[in-house]
Parts: structure tokens; C-alpha cells; sequence
């Protein structure tokens, strides 16, 4: 115990001694400075972190107050105020001095921003109006069909954009700024203008044709002389279709709405905004669900969204941003979705895997001008990849100019169950645009529905482009509308429209898609002469692909 105690005496006195000499100076001297530029710092809205390797026993991190990190070389400070710039500082303390190691700043990143829009100037304007971030930040960026419109901070929460076209929907992205940071992720949605104008305008033409009339009457007296139809059928169009039209009645309807730049069409697809918008999508707004939206107001109704399987008994995990769709033979013959994003792409694969599905439509790109626009959610490399408890394989792959086939196998890791699943990409249509032509996406549509009779067997195809509701709409309601136009010798595009739109919202988003629509139509109900001829050629190409399918199959 005495030799202890001496030992512990000779400790003390030789720390002591060694600060009076200021050797520590002297060895601190030799000791390697601290770059912490070069540090990976991992910052978010509220932290910063970072693994600091050299000599320090102190890590401060000061902006209006002084945080200070645990003990260690994994330097943590959390608690921060978003978007401020702190002061980081980290130095080496012996006998009672303190020695500095390196000084840095960090932008922590701002707060994401939530935002709507408001109806302005007839449609031709919108006002885009955002909730005050938490924090710190210097600007709000709001980007509209690729412009971008920047907000100094300087107490406006709106800002006011034109250029626009009424009755339309643009998608808008507003993100938040510290300096050159940017907030974790913009907050994107889907802005309609105001269709009120083009609603205003066409009942001003109506009424001034009326009066028109009315005084030629009184003046000629010969009411014979204006029985002239009305060149978009009067009243019919402010309701939906029940009735098909027939094919020899289709032209003189398809001209009808394309009389005086196409107002007949726009007429009707005003009358279909307003369609399903009143139903329930509680499972959507959850909190634990809202992250699992690519868009924040393309939304799932309840009634028909698709649900995944799931043992957790409040049901919160059963949620994926898809719906059950009508078709010509069932009302659950399709499956609209978003393309998945990062974080679902495991949900989308089990979905694929629960509701047995053989087929997989996609009609975007994954980049499109230079943003991203779906997940590419399989293996690119021809290597197996695991998402969540399926293992994919891209079995083959057979580029067309206009569309890549594609066939995975599917293996469940915990049953060892195979499947396969046969993907159709499609490659030259336009995000809220429509494909140069109908001939290529009628012929796309021929190979889809060539798979779906021989191979589905009764389970449903998933269709999806970015938002699950432009392009995917349409391509379902071609698919619809071909099969009734052979079996029943006539079409009810606006009456399938309007069914669509109750199973999901936005289902053909655009006018131009619904005018596409009726040009599909059009061009399927040409002349015997050339139609003879579009019909083998396309047999010809429906052939090709038939057989690589067939293929891919067999080789499987």
C-alpha cells in the first residue's frame, strides 16, 4: 500500500514538472494540425457529423449559442438551428491550456418548405404560396415547366407567375436555400389553373350565336334558313357518355369537337375535372404514408387503392401509392401507380409479387430533361439485385426504336418460389405530351395486349409512367377503347374517361392526351385500302415481338 501510494505521489509530481518546463508546448509543436475542409461532414436541417481523425479533446459548434460534441473522433452536435452557418472549432487542452487544432464553417441545411397554388388572371397566371420555413435560409426557389423563380428572403411567402394556359396542370417545385445549400428534398406538386376563362369564354360564344340567330330571324323571318346544328352538339357534353359512339358516327363526332380550335374537346374535358375529386384518401395523408408519395396531391382513393399484405395489426405498412383500374373485362384489370421512388422500390416489387402479376407497363423514362422521373427499379447490370425479400435477375433484354422488352425472374428468398415478369418500356412519350404518332403507340399497345390474353391469366397488369396518371391513363384507355371499338363497332372515350377518374384522380392529365385519345380512333377507322395495309404491317411488327417474346420465354 505505501509502495502504491508512492507510485502515485512520483505520477503527480512528474505531470507537474513536466507542465512547468512547457515541454508540452514544445511537443504539441510536432503534433499535425487538423484539416476539417476535408472532413465528410454529414449535414442535415438539424446536425452535423463527421468522423475527425488527429489530436483534439474539444469540439464546439457556435452560432448564436455553443454546442459541444461528445468526447471521441466521431464529432456530433444535433439540437442546430436550420439553415444557419455555425463555427466549428476543435483544439487540444493539456495542463491546463488549450492548444487550436482547426477552425471550419457549415451550412446546416434549411427546412423544407410546404406550398399550394391559387387561381390568377383567368388561367394565364397562377400565385404560388408557400408556409414561412422553420430556421434560417436566404432564398425560396420556385421552378415551373423547367424556369426557375427565385424569392430573396425578405418576408414574401408568394410569388406570382405568368405565361400560363388555362384549364392545364404544371407541375411545380419549391425548395428552400441557405447560401448554396438546399433544403434535404424540394416539395413538389401538381398546380391546375383556372378553367373559369375557358369555361367563361365558351358560354359568351354560345350566347352570342344565340343572338345572332335571333336577329336573323327577325329580320329574314325564315327560321328554316339557321337549323344548323351546333358544332358541339349542344347540352350532351356536360355529360359524361353512357352512350357509345358508333364507328360510322364517329368522324362526324370526332370534327364536331375539333370545330373552332378544338373548343368541342375542351369543353368536355372541363366537364371531367371535377369527377371522384370529393372521394375519401386517409390512408395517403398519414404521416408514416405522406414520404411515399412521389407527388403530394396525386393521391390514391381508399376505396380502390391497392393494399399490401401485412401482419402489422394498425395497418400502416399496407400503404403504396396504387390503384385497382377498370378495364374491358373486369373492374380490376389494371394497376395504375407511380414510378417508384428510392424508398419504394421494395414495396412496388411485393406488390408485384402479392397480386401475381405477369406484366409490367412503363411508359416514361427514367431521366427525363434532366430530372428524374422513376426509379429504375431493376438490375441494369445483368446481375441478381434483392429488394426487400425477392431476388430480381433482368433475364434479357431486346431494345427496339421505340420500346425495350425486357423479361425478370422473380425468386422469393424465403420460399424459393420463381416467377416471371415481362416488362414493356416505353420510350418515345413525353412527360404531360402525347407520342409524335398514333401508329407507334397503337402497335406498343397490340404487343401488350398480346401478352396480357396469353400469359396474364386474370391477374392484373401494372401500368405506370411518373405520376401513374398522364401516360398511364392513356395507354389503359386505349387499350380499353381498341377492344371496344372491335367488339362493339363503337367507342365511349369520355364515359371510360370519367370511369377511370373514379378509381384515380388526374387519369388522362392533359387535353392533349384526351384529343389523342379520339386521334387513335380516328386513324384505327381509316379506309379499307390503307387499313389493309397498317394492319399488316403492324401484324408484321406485333409478329416480331410475339416471337422474341416467346422466346424470352422459352430460353427461360
Amino acid at each position: 500500500m505505501i509502495r502504491f501510494c508512492s507510485t502515485c505521489n512520483l505520477q503527480r509530481a512528474y505531470k507537474s514538472w513536466f507542465c512547468k518546463t512547457k515541454l508540452s508546448a514544445v511537443i504539441f509543436s510536432f503534433i499535425s494540425a487538423i484539416d476539417c475542409a476535408s472532413v465528410p461532414w454529414h449535414v442535415t436541417n438539424s446536425s452535423i457529423h463527421g468522423m475527425v481523425e488527429g489530436l483534439f479533446s474539444n469540439a464546439t459548434a457556435t452560432y448564436e449559442q455553443t454546442h459541444i460534441s461528445p468526447q471521441g473522433s466521431n464529432v456530433s452536435f444535433t439540437g442546430l438551428v436550420p439553415g444557419a452557418t455555425y463555427n466549428l472549432f476543435l483544439e487540444y487542452e493539456t495542463c491546463s491550456q488549450r492548444f487550436p487544432q482547426c477552425h471550419h464553417t457549415e451550412t446546416v441545411r434549411p427546412s423544407s418548405v410546404s406550398a399550394h397554388c391559387d387561381y390568377l388572371g383567368a388561367g394565364y397566371s397562377i400565385s404560388v404560396v408557400w408556409i414561412k420555413p422553420n430556421g434560417v435560409w436566404t432564398q425560396v426557389e420556385v421552378n415551373v415547366s423547367g424556369q426557375s423563380h427565385p424569392v430573396p428572403a425578405n418576408g414574401e411567402q408568394s410569388i406570382q407567375i405568368s405565361g400560363f394556359q388555362p384549364a392545364r396542370t404544371y407541375e411545380v417545385t419549391v425548395d428552400t436555400l441557405s447560401g448554396h445549400v438546399r433544403s434535404s428534398a424540394p416539395y413538389v406538386f401538381l398546380c391546375d389553373t383556372d378553367p373559369r376563362g375557358v369555361i367563361a369564354g365558351s358560354v359568351f360564344a354560345v350566347l352570342l350565336f344565340a343572338l345572332v340567330c335571333l336577329a336573323v330571324f327577325l329580320v329574314l323571318k325564315r327560321p328554316d334558313l339557321i337549323r344548323k346544328k351546333s358544332f358541339i352538339g349542344g347540352a350532351k357534353l356536360s355529360n359524361p357518355k353512357s352512350k357509345a359512339i358508333s364507328v360510322a358516327e364517329f368522324p362526324n363526332h370526332f370534327n364536331q369537337l375539333s370545330a373552332d380550335d378544338n373548343r368541342g374537346f375542351s369543353q368536355e374535358y372541363e366537364n371531367l375535372v371535377p369527377v371522384g375529386t370529393e372521394q375519401t384518401r386517409k390512408a395517403a395523408v398519414l404521416p408514416e404514408n405522406k414520404a411515399k408519395n412521389r407527388f403530394n396531391n396525386v393521391l390514391p382513393y381508399d376505396w380502390c387503392r391497392v393494399r399490401l399484405n401485412t401482419s402489422n395489426p394498425n395497418g400502416t405498412s399496407d400503404y403504396i401509392n396504387a390503384s385497382y383500374m377498370p378495364g374491358y373485362n373486369s373492374n380490376r384489370e389494371y394497376i395504375a401507380t407511380q414510378g417508384p421512388l428510392p424508398s419504394t422500390v421494395n414495396d412496388f416489387w411485393r406488390m408485384i409479387w402479392e397480386q401475381r402479376v405477369k406484366g409490367i407497363v412503363m411508359v416514361t423514362n427514367c431521366i427525363e430533361g434532366g430530372r428524374t422521373k422513376c426509379e429504375q427499379y431493376w438490375p441494369g447490370d445483368g446481375k441478381p439485385c434483392h429488394y426487400g425479400e425477392l431476388l430480381i435477375t433482368t433475364r434479357s433484354e431486346q431494345q427496339e426504336t421505340n420500346w425495350t422488352l425486357r423479361e425478370f425472374s422473380l425468386k422469393h428468398t424465403e420460399t424459393s418460389e420463381k416467377r416471371k415478369v415481362k416488362h414493356f418500356h416505353f420510350t418515345a412519350w413525353p412527360d404531360h405530351g402525347v407520342p409524335q404518332g398514333t401508329k407507334i403507340l397503337i402497335q406498343f399497345r397490340e404487343l401488350v395486349r398480346w401478352h396480357i390474353e396469353r400469359e396474364a391469366d386474370g391477374a392484373p397488369t401494372v401500368v405506370h409512367c411518373s405520376a401513374g396518371v398522364g401516360r398511364t391513363g392513356t395507354i389503359i384507355a386505349l387499350d380499353v377503347l381498341l377492344q371496344q371499338l372491335v367488339k362493339k363497332r363503337g367507342v365511349g372515350i369520355n364515359a371510360f374517361v370519367h370511369k377511370m377518374r373514379l378509381s384515380r384522380p388526374y387519369m388522362v392529365q392533359t387535353e392533349s392526351q384526351y384529343v389523342f385519345l379520339h386521334q387513335c380512333i380516328m386513324d384505327s377507322l381509316q379506309p379499307d385500302e390503307k387499313m389493309e395495309e397498317n394492319i399488316y404491317e403492324n401484324a408484321d411488327m406485333i409478329y416480331v415481338n410475339a416471337t422474341a417474346l416467346r422466346e424470352l420465354q422459352t430460353n427461360g
